[in-house]
Order: structure tokens, then C-alpha cells, then sequence
């Protein structure tokens, strides 16, 4: 590490220690002095640019985040037009709030998730003044295009979000892990075998993006 140090001060670089952090077992132990100064943090709980690395308490905590947003957020929405509102809604506080949690950590099935949902058809009936059935909330989800109002159910996004992400990346996990004992590479086999049984047979080629991987009615 001292000699990372050393070659970042020969460019004019300095490591800021405040803003570093150590993710290891808690029985590691490091000899390296400028490795010691740095922020112990559990892999359990580690993040990187803001998305939980590891299913566990950190992304719990991540998920109700973002429903505690949502709620203030419908409750602010009550206070404009209802217009003005629904675009927020969609642009805004809906899907894309969580979209960058959803590629980035694995969230398929989780409970918070629905109640991500629940909380969207509360604003949608709140702003639009009806009451939805399980039936006009499908058809709410549905791109405008369709007859729908563009608001997607996370739920049902988070399979194909993780899917793209993880695909596009396959490469540059097997390279890095190379060394390592395990590969996340199963986990990936696991979510590509529960789309093959929700939407049939994968394509021969894993597609990178993420509108590739969506629902059939995306």
C-alpha cells in the first residue's frame, strides 16, 4: 500500500484516508500501516457507490430507504397539481428512485419490494382520485404507448434489472475471480433459470442491455 502512496505522490496525488475503507472478515488482520488507518468495514456490509454488495441487513436497510422516500414523497405530491404530480411520479420517485439498487444488488423477491408497489398504487389513486383493482394496476404498469400510464412495478423489474447488469458484466467477474474459490457465476445461472420458467427459452446470446432482458409487455 505505501508504495500505491508513494506513486500517487509522485503525480501530485494524495490518498485521503478519511475516505477509505478496508472490507474484510473481522478476523483479518493487516500489518500494512496505511491499511490500518483506514475504515474496517464487515463484507456484509459493504457498498459501492451507494448499492449494498451483499444480501444482509445493509440492503434491507437500502430497500426501506427507499420506501420511507416514496412515502414522503406521496405525501408532498398531494400538495401540486395533479398533472404535475403523475410526472414526478413516473420520472422521478417510481422505478428510477430504485433502478440503480435493482441492477446493482440482488432484490428479486423481497418482500419490500411489494411494498415499493403498494405505495406506488396508493399515489396512483391518490393523484388520479379511483380506486385500482389488481387488474387496472397491471394495465397502469404498461408502457403510455400501450394504454398504460408508464409507471412500472418494481417487482417486476427487479429480475431483468439484475439479469443485465450481472450479464454485462460476466466478463470482467470471471477475470477478477479468476483466482478465487467460488464465482458468482452461479447465482446468475440460478436468475437465468427463473426467467426461463416465467418467460420460456432464453436467447442464444445473453443480451447486455437492460430493455433486451424486460418483460414481454415492456
Amino acid at each position: 500500500m505505501a508504495d500505491i502512496v508513494d506513486a500517487g505522490s509522485a503525480l501530485g496525488l494524495a490518498l485521503n484516508i478519511a475516505k477509505c475503507e478496508l472490507i474484510a472478515h473481522q478476523d483479518f488482520v493487516s500489518k500494512d500501516r496505511v491499511l490500518q488507518k483506514f475504515k474496517r468495514v464487515e463484507i456484509g456490509d459493504a457498498t459501492l457507490l451507494g448499492a449494498p454488495l451483499f444480501s444482509g441487513t445493509v440492503l434491507d436497510e437500502a430497500r426501506s430507504a427507499r420506501c420511507v422516500d416514496l412515502a414522503r414523497a406521496i405525501d408532498r405530491l398531494r400538495l401540486i397539481n395533479s398533472q404535475d404530480a403523475l410526472i414526478l411520479l413516473r420520472s422521478s420517485f417510481s422505478a428510477p428512485k430504485v433502478l440503480h439498487l435493482l441492477c446493482c444488488s440482488p432484490s428479486i423477491s423481497h418482500p419490500l419490494l411489494q411494498s415499493f408497489d403498494s405505495l406506488l398504487g396508493s399515489a396512483i389513486q391518490s393523484i388520479t382520485n379511483s380506486d385500482l383493482t389488481d387488474i387496472e394496476w397491471i394495465q397502469t404498469s404498461l408502457p403510455v404507448k400501450d394504454g398504460g400510464l408508464g409507471i412500472r412495478c418494481v417487482s417486476s423489474l427487479a429480475l431483468p434489472a439484475f439479469w443485465a447488469s450481472a450479464a454485462s458484466t460476466l466478463h470482467l467477474q470471471e477475470d477478477i475471480l479468476s483466482g478465487c474459490a467460488c464465482s458468482d457465476s452461479v447465482n446468475l445461472q440460478t436468475y437465468l433459470s427463473e426467467w426461463s420458467s416465467k418467460f420460456g427459452a432464453l436467447p442464444d446470446v445473453l443480451p447486455l442491455k437492460q430493455p433486451f432482458c424486460l418483460t414481454p409487455w415492456e
